[in-house]
């Protein structure tokens, strides 16, 4: 038994003790209270699980990065497309760029240079998810099944199956809003835009009548793809072998992505000259429903397939191509993700 009174006896008989008493405790529960958020402050944050690779999340991820690089850019250049499309159909009211451009400010005004926007978003967007998404999952698809000695020896023939059998897909999805856009824009009066443009031609042509340029589509974009995707991961392995001062597990970020545009710049040179001859056909098609592929041969000649338009399909193929890989690849950095393409391997 302890000869002195406890606190809580003298609490019950004397008000200053009982003060004291609870200062005590509200300092000690300030103390704990201190001590518990300053833990929790210190907490570290936990960082949201990164995206696996060739996850749903990555294929999905894919999907619309090509979704904001297909269809901005080809949204963007659309007065260039404008030109083309109708120097391809009808060369003497068309005869070189200026006059182009000339000719349909004339007759159109400005705003009719935009003509088209909204049938290029659309299609070339849904053109993208499939273009990009499918072909990540195609180059891993033939990577397995060929196995890694094969795969690894072969990148080129991997790039090239996987960018065809994906833009065989894309280009299902592409073709009815490309009908609708070359009507638009190579038929003087015919339609202001998709939302009119799209019913009329239904009407004249049916749905099936979509459909009527998808073998040339196809003729056009799947050399054209199976280039750009292609020679753009040489490119990409070339740039890092030869031009850029470090291995590319050490650029930066802005870095990297200028090695994608430029890359892309170089790829899509290639792709303008190799697909241009379906691109006149495709123009020419949807032009007339009287067209027909040796119609359009006999019209313009092997030549005008080959040359006409050639010069301004590079500028705008060219930039396209380019901004194309850099939006994507940008968008893939934001998510988590690398950029396409490998750096070469050491040299031994």
């Amino acid at each position: 038994m302890s000869f002195f009174p406890s606190m809580s006896s003298l609490a019950a008989v004397n008000p200053v003790v009982q003060a004291a008493s609870a200062t005590e405790v509200l300092r000690a529960n300030a103390s704990k209270s201190f001590s518990a958020s300053s833990v929790t402050e210190r907490r570290p944050v936990v960082a949201h699980a990164p995206i696996e690779m060739h996850s749903p999340s990555f294929y999905a991820a894919c999907c619309m990065g090509g979704i904001l690089s297909c269809g901005l850019t080809h949204m963007m250049v659309t007065p260039l497309d404008l030109v083309k499309c109708n120097m391809q159909v009808d060369a003497k009211k068309f005869p070189s760029i200026m006059t182009g451009f000339s000719v349909l400010a004339r007759e159109q005004g400005l705003k009719g240079l935009t003509l088209g926007w909204a049938p290029t978003l659309m299609g070339y967007s849904m053109q993208g998810m499939f273009k990009f998404g499918l072909y990540e999952f195609f180059k891993k698809y033939y990577s397995d099944l060929a196995g890694e000695p094969f795969a690894t020896e072969n990148k080129t023939l991997v790039f090239l199956a996987g960018s065809a059998s994906a833009e065989f897909f894309a280009d299902i999805a592409l073709c009815p809003f490309e009908a609708v856009k070359v009507k638009i824009q190579t038929t003087p009066g015919y339609a202001k835009g998709w939302s009119d443009g799209f019913p009329k031609l239904v009407n004249e042509v049916g749905y099936g009548g979509l459909y009527r340029g998808l073998t040339s589509l196809w003729g056009r974009q799947i050399p054209y793809t199976m280039m750009k995707f292609a020679s753009f991961e040489r490119t990409v392995e070339a740039l890092y072998a030869n031009v850029m001062p470090k291995p590319k597990s050490e650029c930066s970020k802005p870095e990297q992505l200028g090695v994608s545009f430029v890359a892309g710049y170089i790829a899509g040179i290639f792709c303008a000259v190799v697909s241009h001859p379906a691109d006149n056909l495709v123009s020419k098609l949807n032009k007339s429903a009287e067209a027909s592929v040796s119609s359009v041969v006999s019209e313009m000649g092997v030549v005008g397939l080959f040359t006409r338009g050639l010069p301004l399909r590079v500028v705008m193929v060219g930039t396209l191509t380019g901004l194309q890989w850099g939006i994507y690849d940008a968008f893939k950095v934001a998510v988590g993700l690398p950029t396409t393409g490998s750096a070469p391997p050491p040299s031994k």
